[in-house]
């Protein structure tokens, strides 16, 4: 068993392995979403302090976009595997009919909410947790980091923000349907006051880069980038 699924309370292990689907067929059980807004915000400070210490020559913006990457949806999804996550995740009937065990958005989520609980089960001990999550990110090859730093949509609208306002963007996203383990997400991405582009997607991550995308389509339609 990886290290990062040794619990002292397996109750704990047990919710964060429990996505929503599966407490709407199951009452009394608790499901794992703020665990998930845990292990996510746990993830960002280790990937940041990690490039910042591993790559001490590395500019800013460089490792804002290694950051963005190393964290995504489809990088987390690949360490929930490793660790074993995948089989183990308890889902409901439907999401499990639609291939749940091996869909990106459900392995990513519950691999921060996993992450969540470890740093809870270790009596909120950041050093606990530290040495598990870079070992993963040591897993991957010099080449494999590097490949990642190439901008996606959200960092290439910051940058754009950041050099004409001097702000950066900010994201609004809501549900807006969907099945319980298929949830359906709408983002919009606001400048100041200003509403500059809208992404629909079934990941809130996803959705916000839609946005991005969406409102990068439209300042080049304009001939502002």
């Amino acid at each position: 068993m990886h290290k990062l699924l040794n619990f002292r309370d397996e109750k704990l292990l047990l919710q964060a392995l429990t996505h929503r689907s599966y407490t709407n067929e199951n009452p009394g059980e608790t499901h794992n979403e703020r665990l998930e807004f845990l292990g996510d915000a746990i993830l960002t400070f280790i990937c940041g302090e990690y490039l910042y210490l591993r790559y001490r020559e590395m500019a800013e913006d460089e490792m804002t976009r290694r950051r963005s990457s190393l964290v995504d949806e489809k990088q987390l999804a690949k360490f929930a595997t490793e660790v074993g996550l995948d089989f183990r995740m308890r889902l409901g009937k439907g999401a499990i009919a639609d291939g749940g065990f091996t869909n990106p958005n459900l392995l990513s989520s519950t691999f921060e909410a996993v992450v969540g609980a470890y740093y809870l089960d270790c009596d909120r001990d950041i050093e606990a947790v530290r040495p598990i999550i870079e070992e993963l990110f040591d897993s991957l090859s010099p080449a494999t980091v590097k490949s990642h730093s190439n901008l996606d949509s959200k960092n290439r609208l910051q940058e754009w923000v950041q050099a004409n306002f001097a702000m950066l963007p900010k994201y609004v996203t809501e549900r807006i349907g969907g099945l319980d383990h298929a949830p359906e997400y709408r983002a919009k991405v606001l400048v100041g006051d200003k509403v500059y582009g809208e992404g629909k997607a079934c990941g809130k991550k996803e959705a916000e880069k839609r946005a991005a995308e969406n409102a990068l389509s439209k300042l080049k339609k304009q001939g502002l980038i």
